[in-house]
């Protein structure tokens, strides 16, 4: 499929819309009443600390909601007062933030519905129904349906997501394989994957280092496909199908682990084909998404200084947020990554996912005496999440305090 002219086509449709329709004075005042907080802007006008009682409030310097999820739930919210008696559907989450979602359904914009195995109904939508497509995009295959079926359909897609679907396009117009750096289940990475011809999608460094080692020594190919099994376009060879490599990634990856993945295939291709020859088997553009970056570096130097713990809040499937934690994890901060404040009591305790594991109580979890908190958000995260969590902590000291 030519999905540069597909998207071309669609683009041009009067069914298809990437823009607002005008509604933007009300659903501004919406969106601030639902999602900023006083609280939070107090916390910035005074350098991102704040004291009260016995807690000290070190908040990350870039947190929370990026442009590109404001625009995508603004779009959300605008569809639904240009089309007041329609019926709406969204394909996937519009964030991976539960509070978000939630409001959406109360708004009667119903989700796509998925079977046992995981694969969305279709079925359901109408030719006269309104689809949002959300920020982390939609498959090709996706919108093709849904452009036959004739609807109306909003497209909430982050532009740095469709920058990342850009380059693989130019990877496959080279005759490149697209090495993703993403987790294959990722609405985003399913999105991205459609575009590319050839692909492998690599989870992390020691997956990378993996497939660089069968490039330079090759080695057991039904091995190599059953451990990247759902994470390689259709009758993908690792024999052959490795020569030529574009790198790409999922936008809400680590920064540093994506920029080590790219030179590491650089550097092993280069070994194996010679500096001179690296232009005919090497392509990578800078995919790296700016408001992900931002919040991982706040992160890193806000891990510098001196703190008692780490509470990092997001939704439990969002990507950025994960690796948020991981940044804490790694200087060995006891760190709790919590979804809303009501994950907070009662008694001074915690329902908090640690990394790569279930849901835990944490019992005691706020240390007696004077403490310094950090305080990050990922980029789906409304502000008022966050200062419901702080109103939460505040008030477990206080009353640690009177008793």
């Amino acid at each position: 499929m030519d999905t540069k002219a597909f998207k071309r086509s669609l683009h041009s449709s009067s069914q298809y819309h990437r823009k607002g329709f005008g509604h933007d004075a009300e659903v501004n005042e919406m969106l601030q009443f639902e999602y900023q907080s006083g609280l939070i802007q107090e916390i910035r006008n005074h350098g991102y600390r704040l004291q009260r009682g016995e807690v000290t409030i070190r908040l990350a310097e870039a947190f929370g909601f990026c442009w590109g999820v404001e625009r995508a739930i603004a779009l959300a919210y605008e569809t639904r007062q240009q089309f007041p008696q329609e019926r709406i559907w969204i394909t996937n989450e519009i964030i991976h933030n539960p509070s978000v979602n939630q409001n959406l359904r109360d708004m009667q914009v119903e989700f796509i519905p998925v079977d046992p195995q995981g694969q969305k109904d279709f079925s359901v939508v109408a030719g006269e129904d309104v689809v949002i497509l959300p920020a982390f995009g939609a498959s090709v295959q996706e919108m093709e349906l849904l452009n036959q079926k004739g609807c109306k359909i909003m497209d909430t897609t982050c532009p740095w997501v469709s920058k990342v679907w850009n380059s693989v396009e130019k990877h496959k117009k080279g005759s490149y394989t697209s090495i993703i750096h993403g987790k294959y289940k990722h609405e985003e990475t399913i999105a991205t994957s459609s575009y590319a011809d050839k692909y492998l999608i690599v989870l992390d460094l020691k997956e990378a280092e993996y497939v660089c080692n069968y490039i330079l020594k090759g080695g057991d190919r039904s091995e190599f496909l059953a451990k990247f099994r759902h994470a390689y376009s259709a009758d993908f060879d690792p024999d052959t199908d490795l020569e030529r490599l574009g790198v790409a990634n999922q936008t809400t990856m680590l920064k540093g682990e994506t920029e080590q993945i790219g030179k590491l295939f650089e550097h092993t291709l280069i070994r194996k084909y010679g500096p001179g020859e690296i232009n005919q088997h090497f392509l990578s553009f800078n995919t790296i998404c700016d408001a992900t970056q931002e919040r991982q570096d706040a992160m890193f130097q806000l891990v510098e200084e001196p703190l008692d713990l780490m509470v990092v809040i997001g939704g439990f499937n969002s990507s950025n947020t994960t690796h948020l934690q991981e940044i804490s994890i790694d200087r060995n901060i006891p760190s709790y990554h919590i979804d809303s404040g009501d994950r907070i009591g009662p008694g001074n305790q915690v329902e908090h996912k640690p990394l790569h594991r279930d849901l835990e109580v944490q019992e005691n979890w706020l240390p007696d005496g004077p403490l310094v908190i950090g305080v990050t958000s990922g980029a789906s995260t409304p502000d008022k999440v966050v200062a419901d969590i702080l109103e939460k902590i505040f008030e477990l000291k206080a009353t640690a305090l009177a008793v």
